[in-house]
C-alpha cells in the first residue's frame, strides 16, 4: 500500500491556462480525500484516474471563492455522472463558519436544474452531502478518520479571513501536512511537526513588494518563500511541496526562483515547484 499526494491545482483566483484553482487529493487504498476544490478540480482528478464516486471526503480551509468555487461541480457532477449507483451522501468536512455557511447552501441556485433532471431521467434523490462543521482550535484536532487514515485541522494565520485552517493527513505511510493560506506561522509548525511532507502555499514576496502600492495588500496574508525554507528546516520536512503559487511561474526562470529562494532560506531536503497533477508518494512496503 502506498499513499499518493496528487497536486489537482496550484492556482490562484487569476485565471490561467496551465493552473487549475488550489486543491490536492491524497488517496491511501480505498480512502480517497480532496482538500479544496478550486476551478477545474473535476477536469484534474479526471486527468488523475479518480472517479469522483472514488471519493471519501472533500475538506476545506477556508472560504475564498478560488478554494471553494469548484466544489458545486464536483457535488453535482458526481450525482448527474453516477446515476446508476446508490452512492452515500458525501463528507464536506469545513470549519464552522463562513465555508460551512456555502457548503450548506451551495446547490440553492441549482434548484430547477436537479429537478428536471430528476423528473426527466426518473430519479428520486437529488445529490446528497453532509456537512460536517468542526470548531477550529488553538491546536490540531482530529476532524475526520476512515480505516487506517486520520485527518486533523487546526488553525492558521489568513487574517482577515477567520477562520482558516490547515490540514494534517496521518496514514500508514506517513504524516501530509497542508498548510491552507497563511503566513509561515508557528500555528503551520504545530500542524506539521513530524510530517513528511509539506504542501505550503508560496509566494515570492520579493517580486510582490516591487508591485505598485494597491498590489501590497497580498502580502498580509500569505506566506514569503524566504521564511517557509527556513521553518521546513527547522521542522526536518523531507519533501516540501509548493502550490497556490504567486506569482505564477510562466518559465523555467521563474520557477527556478521559487526553487532558490527555499534553497537560501536552509531547506536541504527536496523541493517540488508543483505543476498540476505532479504526485508524490509514501510508503510502498508492500
Amino acid at each position: 500500500m502506498t499513499t499518493e499526494v496528487i497536486i489537482t491545482g496550484t492556482g490562484t483566483p487569476i485565471p490561467s491556462q496551465h493552473r487549475a484553482g488550489p486543491g490536492l487529493a491524497i488517496r491511501y487504498g480505498d480512502t480517497v480525500m480532496q482538500f479544496d476544490a478550486g476551478r477545474g478540480t473535476v477536469q484534474r482528478l479526471t486527468a488523475a484516474g479518480i472517479a469522483l464516486s472514488d471519493l471519501s471526503a472533500v475538506f476545506a480551509t477556508h472560504h475564498h471563492s478560488d478554494h471553494l468555487i469548484g466544489m458545486q461541480d464536483l457535488v453535482l457532477s458526481r450525482w448527474v455522472m453516477e446515476r446508476q449507483m446508490d452512492l452515500p451522501p458525501l463528507p464536506v468536512v469545513v470549519p464552522d463558519g463562513p465555508a460551512a455557511s456555502f457548503a450548506r447552501r451551495m446547490l440553492d441556485a441549482w434548484d430547477e436544474d436537479i429537478a428536471v433532471r430528476m423528473e426527466h431521467a426518473g430519479r428520486t434523490q437529488p445529490p446528497e452531502y453532509e456537512v460536517i462543521a468542526f470548531p477550529t482550535a488553538e491546536e490540531p484536532a482530529e476532524v475526520w478518520a476512515s480505516d487506517e487514515v486520520r485527518v486533523l485541522a487546526g488553525r492558521v494565520r489568513h487574517e482577515p479571513v477567520r477562520p482558516a485552517v490547515g490540514f494534517r493527513v496521518e496514514t500508514p505511510d506517513g504524516v501530509i501536512a497542508i498548510s491552507g493560506d497563511t503566513i509561515v506561522c508557528d500555528e503551520v509548525a504545530a500542524l506539521a511537526e513530524g510530517a513528511d511532507v509539506l504542501v505550503y502555499e508560496a509566494m515570492r514576496f520579493e517580486l510582490i513588494e516591487r508591485l505598485p502600492q494597491p498590489r501590497h495588500f497580498i502580502l498580509d496574508y500569505h506566506a514569503d518563500t524566504r521564511l517557509i525554507g527556513r521553518q521546513a528546516q527547522e521542522l526536518g520536512i523531507e519533501t516540501l511541496v509548493l502550490t497556490h503559487l504567486i506569482p505564477e511561474p510562466t518559465t523555467d526562470e521563474e520557477r527556478q526562483g521559487f526553487f532558490d529562494d527555499i534553497r537560501n532560506s536552509g531547506f536541504e531536503g527536496t523541493v517540488v515547484v508543483a505543476d498540476d497533477l505532479d504526485v508524490v508518494t509514501l510508503g510502498g512496503r508492500g
